[in-house]
């Protein structure tokens, strides 16, 4: 019987984690089974815990790629600018205290270990209402920065939005980044429908920022923020970085969507800075935060970069990138997630590269034979390897000095690297 089952305190840090990990359902676990259909759990565990996510400003990021990203520029240029932040995020890469950062720190061990224990003697584990993963971490985010009354909270949507388990909030601002294929098995299989999904994060009267403006999508966020009669505005263009191109230029050519939704969210926020503010912001500000594996470099001889691109649009924004180095040969170690259809990514990747094949240390992963196969077929030649670590041992000893080695596919692939 399990210490939650008889209302038992869980002693050690580690213990707690595994108490997260193993014994509550989670998307990267279980996959499908984690998916709940409406918002019951979270509003529930809410109330349960005084709905903590009233008690500060927050603003709500969503779309297919670069809402991670968003999320971090806009925490690092709001803490620049002297405001204490909150960051929700996920999944993490190393640590589970990566998702809920207060001004670029992890949340601490004995918050978590208390915020655990807490539901457990309140006997929340025993009830009809149990909470998966993704609903107790959001909720812990909620009341970890109602506790420390934070100015502003970033938080980033998992999967979705509409359903999502952070969007009982009443944001300040909404902003959607971009609609692209991915987790079509829950959101829909067209963009206009993954589109209606995101729109969910628009509530009545809060502005929402569209970072790129699509002609399948741009009818849907019309329509949607018609309905709540929310002002709906679009990312400026480059002209809205003219004043931080040293710094702006420093990031892959993808990011500048990202760099320019974030300056015009400050814009719209009414919030006073200076090129200054922001060139520090997205300078040795982001270090703070802890940004990684977005085009990483992890070395230089032979370079090695880390990109966690995962589906259709970002693997064809990393290759679109990668196309601006110089190199001899391409080496790419290659893990993705058992979700994931190869077969609308395989065609961005170049034949003439050198592949290794693998798969991350999570269940969820695709076994690397079958990566192996799939890619054989699209012409794709390399080898397959047990762990991600052996694979890019490999790819480091038949690399050249002038060579490149990319090491990409998902979140969890980069984590085990970066």
């Amino acid at each position: 019987m399990s210490a939650a089952n008889q209302g038992m305190k869980i002693g050690r840090y580690k213990d707690i984690e595994d108490f997260l990990f193993r014994q509550l359902p989670m998307f990267q676990r279980v996959g499908p089974k984690a998916f709940k259909k409406d918002l019951k759990n979270i509003q529930q565990l809410s109330a349960q815990l005084g709905h903590p996510h009233e008690n500060f400003k927050s603003i709500h990021i969503a779309g297919t790629n670069g809402k991670g990203s968003c999320s971090f520029f806009l925490a690092s240029a709001l803490h620049q600018l002297g405001y204490k932040v909150g960051l929700y995020t996920s999944p993490h890469y190393k640590d589970y205290r990566e998702r809920i950062r207060l001004n670029g720190k992890l949340i601490p061990k004995a918050y978590v270990k208390r915020f655990v224990n807490e539901l457990i003697e309140n006997g929340t584990f025993e009830q009809k209402l149990k909470p998966s993963f993704f609903e107790m971490t959001v909720a812990m985010a909620f009341q970890y920065f109602s506790d420390e009354q934070v100015d502003f909270a970033i938080i980033e949507t998992g999967l979705g939005g509409r359903l999502d388990s952070t969007n009982i909030i009443s944001p300040e601002l909404s902003i959607i980044t971009n609609i692209g294929y991915d987790h079509t098995n829950f959101l829909g299989t067209t963009l206009e429908a993954i589109a209606g999904e995101k729109a969910g994060i628009i509530k009545e009267g809060v502005p929402v920022i569209i970072g790129r403006k699509q002609k399948e999508t741009a009818a849907v966020f019309r329509e949607k923020a018609a309905l709540c009669k929310s002002k709906l505005s679009y990312a400026g263009g480059q002209k809205a970085l003219a004043h931080f191109s040293d710094v702006a230029s420093s990031f892959p050519e993808y990011q500048q969507e990202n760099l320019q939704t974030v300056y015009t969210a400050i814009r719209k926020l009414g919030l006073k800075f200076t090129s200054q503010d922001l060139n520090k912001a997205w300078g040795k500000g982001l270090k703070t935060w802890g940004f990684v594996g977005r085009y990483q470099t992890l070395a230089k001889s032979p370079k090695i970069i880390c990109d966690s691109a995962h589906n259709e649009m970002g693997i064809r924004q990393l290759f679109e990138q990668l196309g601006s180095e110089k190199y001899q040969q391409l080496h790419i170690v290659l893990a993705v997630v058992a979700d994931k259809d190869l077969s609308l990514v395989f065609p961005y990747f170049p034949k003439e590269a050198q592949y290794y094949f693998s798969q991350a240390k999570i269940p969820r992963a695709m076994p690397r034979e079958e990566i192996k196969d799939q890619a054989v077929a699209q012409g794709l030649a390399g080898k397959a390897y047990t762990t991600i670590g052996r694979a890019l041992a490999a790819a480091k000893r038949r690399a050249q000095r002038d060579d490149l080695i990319l090491v990409t596919g998902s979140i969890f692939t980069v984590a085990e690297v970066v």
